[in-house]
């Protein structure tokens, strides 16, 4: 990589962690343009040079989030040996601690459906969260743990959903520390539901 293309790429990392700071504190409407590049001490030249605009940025922070998120529930769900439902449960828990994380929560499930889109927060969430969720419900079928009488594809997503509900439930509590507690037994009664 040349010096330049260094240089460009560290602005640019720099303005997505500045943005994500300022994004996670007060949400995408309550951050202005000056404002993420004074932080990232950079220029609004150089943010609209790597960002056409301060919804490009966001989408950029907003994948940041949840490669992060799928990293970490990949790395505990691997970490959970080769029983597929204890992967599963600790995939599901994984999810619902980092709701408790204010940039991971507000940024992905609060701000990301009304600055992006439905649809385009859909095929990012779908594009990160669905694979990984298809993968652990392919595991315990083919170990036999899981039924399949039910088709894989709505299946998925309808775990997917639930997790998105459990997750706006967290991130919209006043204690989203009992919200977390309460909506977790709730999830794994759902997976529960899908035994063999």
């Amino acid at each position: 990589m040349s010096r330049q293309a260094e240089r460009s790429e560290a602005t640019r990392t720099v303005l997505i962690a500045a943005a994500r700071a300022l994004f996670a504190e007060r949400g995408y409407a309550g951050v202005g343009t000056v404002e993420i590049v004074e932080r990232a001490g950079s220029s609004r030249g150089a943010m609209y040079h790597h960002f056409k605009d301060k919804k490009e940025l966001f989408r950029a922070v907003y994948e940041q989030v949840q490669e992060e998120i799928v990293a970490r529930i990949g790395a505990a769900m691997g970490d959970a040996g080769d029983d597929p439902i204890a992967a599963l449960r600790t995939g599901l828990r994984v999810f619902l601690d980092t709701c408790l994380e204010r940039d991971k929560a507000r940024i992905g499930l609060v701000d990301a459906p009304a600055v992006l889109g439905w649809e385009t927060w859909r095929e990012i969430d779908e594009r990160y969260a669905l694979g990984l969720v298809t993968a652990g419900l392919e595991q315990g079928r083919a170990a036999g743990v899981l039924r399949t009488d039910v088709p894989l594809r709505p299946l998925a997503h309808m775990v997917l959903a639930s997790l998105a509900e459990a997750g706006l439930l967290i991130a919209g509590s006043d204690d989203p520390e009992t919200a977390r507690r309460e909506a977790l037994p709730a999830v794994l009664a759902f997976l529960d539901g899908l035994r063999a």
